[in-house]
């Protein structure tokens, strides 16, 4: 009995401090529900915890839908840097002799290392 009225008194305080309805409230048995999906175990305090979190951050979004943001230019990074790419093409390396030079054996035209695994 003690925990059902400390639960309300905290709504009505939420409700005060942050516009959070009772129709938006998430119930137990969602945020249970969640957690099962997520495979996170809440005991009871927990619950009743996440319950008005999880209320209160549904109840920021519905806020921020009214919002208008008919005028904004969507963007895709901040400091509108964009991509530079180069033609992808194969250039001849001048040095191959040199390099071929440095490998230990070679086995039938190819250069053989030590393996690495």
């Amino acid at each position: 009995m003690r925990t059902g009225m400390r639960m309300i008194r905290t709504i009505r305080s939420i409700r005060m401090n942050s516009r959070i309805s009772i129709a938006c409230m998430i119930s137990k048995d969602e945020v249970r529900h969640i957690a099962a999906l997520a495979r996170i175990g809440l005991g009871e305090k927990e619950i009743e915890k996440f319950s008005v979190d999880l209320s209160s951050i549904l109840d920021f979004i519905e806020q921020l839908k009214e919002v208008d943001i008919a005028n904004v230019e969507a963007i895709g990074h901040i400091t509108g840097m964009e991509n530079i790419t180069r033609e992808d093409k194969a250039n001849d390396f001048g040095n191959t002799s040199g390099i071929k030079k440095l490998f230990p054996e070679e086995k039938g035209g190819y250069d053989k290392v030590k393996s690495v695994l």
